[in-house]
């Protein structure tokens, strides 16, 4: 590779990079901008929240039992098994809960999102829109992120409650009794894991819904434009979710 195509391609990510971000805070600024479109709202957090309870649900179930049950191979040569719940606990609510939960609504919601805008765009449906003098990001982005935002929380508490579930139905198959599961639920936690385990779903379901709308509105070339955007938006929502999810540990850290 030639230093003149190493060039081009910096400057071409730099320039994706300055494009999400000034797209990201273009939303921002219209969160409480006049009209609200609450009815709009409604519908998207049933189309996008409600409807992915079901997926949340059965990788939280599955995700417990596989830590309980990892966590108890392991704390058995120690007799430790008493502990199991807090393990189960703290690894949900932290780290696998939120994470977990929403690249599997990045996967869903993302996609849907993406494909909904870009086949907008592509029949020309937002052209028109714009000529009758909407305000696009106000009408259709503000919404999709508002109930992301408001979803994503919700969906994960509630993925991490069966998580906690799906690890006792699991150590009760060891012989682990309700009393000492619920008993070692808090001692690996303090207040502030609860509050990162709600604060980070948070920013994963803006991020998934700002990376839909952005990819979806710039979708060009038809219906394999459309797959394309698709495509797009959950790598690159899932990869962000990763990354933040990183750097959003270490902050939470340095703040215990």
């Amino acid at each position: 590779m030639k230093f003149e195509d190493i060039d081009k391609l910096l400057i071409t990510a730099f320039h994706e990079i300055q494009s999400y971000f000034g797209f990201f805070l273009s939303i921002l600024i219209r969160i409480f901008k006049s009209p609200l479109y609450y009815r709009e709202f409604s519908i998207q957090f049933d189309k996008l929240g409600f409807s992915s309870l079901f997926i949340c649900v059965l990788t939280g179930l599955f995700a417990g039992m596989v830590m309980a049950l990892q966590s108890l191979i392991q704390l058995k040569p120690f007799a430790a098994t008493s502990y199991v719940g807090g393990m189960v606990a703290v690894t949900m609510i932290k780290e696998l809960g939120p994470v977990l939960a929403s690249l599997m609504v990045a996967g869903r919601v993302g996609s849907a999102i993406t494909a909904e805008l870009g086949t907008m765009v592509v029949t020309e449906q937002i052209d028109a829109m714009r000529v009758e003098g909407t305000d696009i990001l106000n009408r259709l982005a503000v919404p999709r992120l508002k109930a992301m935002i408001l979803a994503m929380p919700l969906l994960t508490v509630v993925a991490d409650a069966v998580s906690l579930l799906g690890g006792y139905i699991m150590s009760a198959a060891y012989g682990i009794n309700p009393v000492m599961y619920i008993n070692g639920l808090p001692q690996f936690m303090v207040f502030q894991d609860i509050i990162e385990g709600v604060v980070k779903p948070a920013v994963f379901g803006m991020v998934i819904a700002v990376t839909g709308c952005y990819v979806g509105l710039r979708t060009r070339g038809g219906a394999e434009g459309v797959g394309e955007s698709s495509k797009k938006a959950v790598v690159l929502s899932s990869v962000l979710i990763l990354v933040l999810d990183f750097f959003m540990s270490k902050i939470f850290v340095a703040f215990r």
